[in-house]
Protein backbone atom coordinates (compact mmCIF):
# COMPACT_ATOMS: atom_id res chain seq x y z
CA UNK A 1 0.00 0.00 0.00
CA UNK A 2 1.24 3.50 -0.87
CA UNK A 3 1.33 6.36 1.62
CA UNK A 4 2.47 9.95 1.44
CA UNK A 5 5.99 10.03 2.89
CA UNK A 6 6.50 11.46 6.36
CA UNK A 7 9.58 13.70 6.68
CA UNK A 8 11.22 11.27 9.13
CA UNK A 9 11.19 8.65 6.34
CA UNK A 10 13.24 10.78 3.98
CA UNK A 11 16.55 9.18 5.05
CA UNK A 12 15.32 5.72 3.97
CA UNK A 13 13.94 7.06 0.71
CA UNK A 14 17.16 8.87 -0.12
CA UNK A 15 19.23 5.72 0.56
CA UNK A 16 17.06 3.79 -1.92
CA UNK A 17 17.35 6.67 -4.40
CA UNK A 18 21.16 6.74 -4.17
CA UNK A 19 21.35 2.97 -4.60
CA UNK A 20 18.96 2.97 -7.57
CA UNK A 21 20.03 5.99 -9.64
CA UNK A 22 23.39 7.23 -10.90
CA UNK A 23 24.43 10.70 -9.64
CA UNK A 24 23.36 12.44 -12.87
CA UNK A 25 19.80 11.26 -12.24
CA UNK A 26 19.20 12.55 -8.71
CA UNK A 27 19.95 15.65 -6.68
CA UNK A 28 22.33 15.86 -3.73
CA UNK A 29 20.70 15.18 -0.37
CA UNK A 30 20.04 18.80 0.67
CA UNK A 31 18.58 19.77 -2.72
CA UNK A 32 16.33 16.71 -2.74
CA UNK A 33 15.19 17.52 0.80
CA UNK A 34 14.40 21.14 -0.17
CA UNK A 35 11.97 19.89 -2.83
CA UNK A 36 9.64 18.76 -0.05
CA UNK A 37 8.75 22.45 0.44
CA UNK A 38 7.37 22.62 -3.11
CA UNK A 39 3.57 22.02 -3.07
CA UNK A 40 3.74 20.29 -6.48
CA UNK A 41 6.24 17.69 -5.28
CA UNK A 42 5.29 14.65 -3.21
CA UNK A 43 6.93 11.37 -2.32
CA UNK A 44 4.81 8.26 -1.88
CA UNK A 45 6.19 5.19 -0.14
CA UNK A 46 5.24 1.53 -0.08
CA UNK A 47 5.35 -0.40 3.19
CA UNK A 48 4.23 -3.82 4.37
CA UNK A 49 1.36 -3.90 6.82
CA UNK A 50 3.35 -6.12 9.20
CA UNK A 51 6.54 -4.00 8.96
CA UNK A 52 5.40 -0.41 8.82
CA UNK A 53 8.88 0.93 9.62
CA UNK A 54 10.62 -0.38 6.49
CA UNK A 55 10.08 1.31 3.14
CA UNK A 56 9.95 -1.17 0.27
CA UNK A 57 9.93 1.41 -2.50
CA UNK A 58 8.98 4.97 -3.34
CA UNK A 59 7.76 7.30 -6.07
CA UNK A 60 8.66 10.96 -6.24
CA UNK A 61 5.91 12.74 -8.15
CA UNK A 62 5.40 16.26 -9.48
CA UNK A 63 1.70 17.08 -9.82
CA UNK A 64 0.61 19.86 -12.16
CA UNK A 65 -2.81 20.92 -13.39
CA UNK A 66 -3.00 18.58 -16.40
CA UNK A 67 0.01 16.34 -15.86
CA UNK A 68 1.71 14.21 -13.23
CA UNK A 69 5.41 13.43 -13.65
CA UNK A 70 6.96 10.45 -11.88
CA UNK A 71 10.50 11.75 -11.44
CA UNK A 72 11.87 8.86 -9.40
CA UNK A 73 10.48 5.37 -8.93
CA UNK A 74 12.52 2.73 -7.15
CA UNK A 75 12.01 -0.48 -5.23
CA UNK A 76 14.53 -1.51 -2.57
CA UNK A 77 16.72 -4.28 -4.00
CA UNK A 78 15.44 -6.91 -1.56
CA UNK A 79 11.85 -6.40 -2.82
CA UNK A 80 12.56 -6.41 -6.57
CA UNK A 81 11.09 -9.08 -8.85
CA UNK A 82 8.14 -9.66 -6.52
CA UNK A 83 5.48 -7.74 -8.46
CA UNK A 84 5.71 -4.83 -6.02
CA UNK A 85 6.77 -2.34 -8.72
CA UNK A 86 3.72 -3.14 -10.86
CA UNK A 87 1.40 -2.86 -7.87
CA UNK A 88 2.94 0.48 -6.90
CA UNK A 89 2.69 1.84 -10.43
CA UNK A 90 -0.93 0.75 -10.83
CA UNK A 91 -1.86 2.24 -7.45
CA UNK A 92 -0.21 5.60 -8.13
CA UNK A 93 -1.68 5.83 -11.64
CA UNK A 94 -5.14 5.23 -10.21
CA UNK A 95 -4.53 7.76 -7.41
CA UNK A 96 -3.17 10.47 -9.71
CA UNK A 97 -5.54 10.01 -12.65
CA UNK A 98 -5.15 12.14 -15.77
CA UNK A 99 -2.05 12.15 -17.96
CA UNK A 100 1.04 10.67 -16.31
CA UNK A 101 4.56 10.70 -17.69
CA UNK A 102 8.04 9.60 -16.77
CA UNK A 103 11.51 9.55 -18.32
CA UNK A 104 13.25 6.37 -19.51
CA UNK A 105 16.67 5.59 -20.89
CA UNK A 106 17.16 5.06 -24.59
CA UNK A 107 16.50 1.41 -25.51
CA UNK A 108 20.15 0.70 -26.30
CA UNK A 109 20.81 -2.10 -23.78
CA UNK A 110 18.90 -5.04 -22.35
CA UNK A 111 18.20 -3.41 -18.95
CA UNK A 112 16.78 -0.26 -20.55
CA UNK A 113 14.62 -2.37 -22.89
CA UNK A 114 13.32 -4.37 -19.91
CA UNK A 115 12.41 -1.16 -18.03
CA UNK A 116 10.57 0.22 -21.06
CA UNK A 117 8.69 -3.07 -21.45
CA UNK A 118 7.82 -3.03 -17.72
CA UNK A 119 6.29 0.44 -18.07
CA UNK A 120 4.50 -0.58 -21.27
CA UNK A 121 2.97 -3.65 -19.57
CA UNK A 122 1.72 -1.27 -16.89
CA UNK A 123 -0.04 1.11 -19.27
CA UNK A 124 2.60 3.62 -20.37
CA UNK A 125 3.57 4.34 -23.97
CA UNK A 126 7.00 5.11 -25.42
CA UNK A 127 7.26 8.41 -27.28
CA UNK A 128 10.21 8.43 -29.67
CA UNK A 129 10.76 12.20 -29.66
CA UNK A 130 14.31 13.41 -28.92
CA UNK A 131 14.46 14.52 -25.29
CA UNK A 132 17.29 15.63 -23.04
CA UNK A 133 16.92 15.61 -19.27
CA UNK A 134 18.56 18.90 -18.29
CA UNK A 135 21.23 19.00 -15.64
CA UNK A 136 19.46 18.04 -12.41
CA UNK A 137 22.00 19.84 -10.21
CA UNK A 138 25.27 21.74 -10.44
CA UNK A 139 28.07 19.39 -11.45
CA UNK A 140 25.66 16.85 -12.94
CA UNK A 141 25.30 16.10 -16.66
CA UNK A 142 22.31 16.27 -19.01
CA UNK A 143 21.08 12.86 -20.18
CA UNK A 144 19.43 11.77 -23.45
CA UNK A 145 16.17 10.05 -22.50
CA UNK A 146 12.65 9.47 -23.82
CA UNK A 147 9.24 10.24 -22.34
CA UNK A 148 6.62 7.58 -21.66
CA UNK A 149 3.00 8.63 -21.15
CA UNK A 150 -0.26 7.12 -19.98
CA UNK A 151 -3.22 7.19 -22.33
CA UNK A 152 -1.22 6.39 -25.46
CA UNK A 153 1.51 7.91 -27.56
CA UNK A 154 1.25 11.70 -27.68
CA UNK A 155 1.40 14.00 -30.69
CA UNK A 156 4.51 16.10 -31.22
CA UNK A 157 2.60 19.17 -30.01
CA UNK A 158 1.52 17.35 -26.81
CA UNK A 159 5.08 16.11 -26.32
CA UNK A 160 6.44 19.67 -26.61
CA UNK A 161 3.91 20.84 -24.02
CA UNK A 162 5.01 18.07 -21.64
CA UNK A 163 8.68 18.80 -22.25
CA UNK A 164 8.15 22.51 -21.61
CA UNK A 165 6.34 21.83 -18.31
CA UNK A 166 9.16 19.54 -17.14
CA UNK A 167 11.89 21.98 -18.17
CA UNK A 168 10.18 24.95 -16.55
CA UNK A 169 8.75 23.42 -13.36
CA UNK A 170 11.06 20.49 -12.53
CA UNK A 171 14.43 21.47 -13.97
CA UNK A 172 13.98 25.26 -13.83
CA UNK A 173 15.26 25.90 -17.36
CA UNK A 174 13.42 27.62 -20.17
CA UNK A 175 15.13 25.97 -23.13
CA UNK A 176 17.62 23.20 -23.56
CA UNK A 177 20.50 23.79 -25.98
CA UNK A 178 20.47 21.36 -28.89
Amino acid sequence: MMYKMHIKEFEQVYRIMEASFPPDEHRPYEEQLELLDNPNYKIYVSKEADNFLEIQGFMAVWQFEDLSFIEHFAVDSKYRNTGLGSRMLQEIMEHLGGRICLEVELPDNDMAKRRIEFYHRNGLYYNDYPYIQPTISKGRNPIPLRIMTSGGVVSQEEYLDIRDILYREVYRVEHMPT
